[in-house]
């Protein structure tokens, strides 16, 4: 998932010591009355994979970089996430509208926020809130057929 968002092997094993750091130091606000352990980690991954993207050494990186790097760099993540779905999520998701399908590959594959998503669709902030939490109430009621 942090591959998907940063989109570079380099920059992903940066980010996921980022994130193992911020998990070692914050276990003790885990809730296990606020959902399960794997999706507290995997909510601080995306989050940190979004704020090392919008950072200014990562901007400055970007803009410093070789085009033959960068060209390296996309090719080897096209061919990676197309053969990527480790616990069949793809399947899971086909279950949900198109649109619905839409905000949840811009939101949590490609790491964007709900404000950038409305700029990109042309659609109003509020609507890609609730198209967002009714997305994810119809997903969390197709995973309960998958338990």
């Amino acid at each position: 998932m942090v591959f998907r968002i940063v989109q570079s092997k380099e920059y992903t094993e940066e980010v996921i010591q980022d994130v193992f750091v911020k998990i070692w130091n914050a276990v003790h606000q885990y809730d296990s009355s606020k959902g399960r352990f794997y999706t507290w980690m995997i909510n601080i991954a995306r989050n940190t994979a979004i704020d090392y993207l919008k950072s200014k050494g990562f901007q400055n990186e970007l803009k410093n970089q070789s085009l033959p790097d960068f060209v390296y760099n996309s090719a080897e993540l096209s061919t990676t996430n197309n053969s990527s779905d480790f616990i069949g999520f793809n399947n899971v998701l086909k279950g949900l509208e198109t649109d619905k399908q839409e905000l949840i590959d811009l939101a949590y594959y490609q790491g964007y926020t709900q404000n950038e998503i409305s700029e990109k669709l042309k659609i109003p902030l509020g609507t890609v809130k609730t198209k967002m939490r009714n997305a994810l109430i119809k997903l969390k009621d197709l995973l309960k057929d998958y338990q």
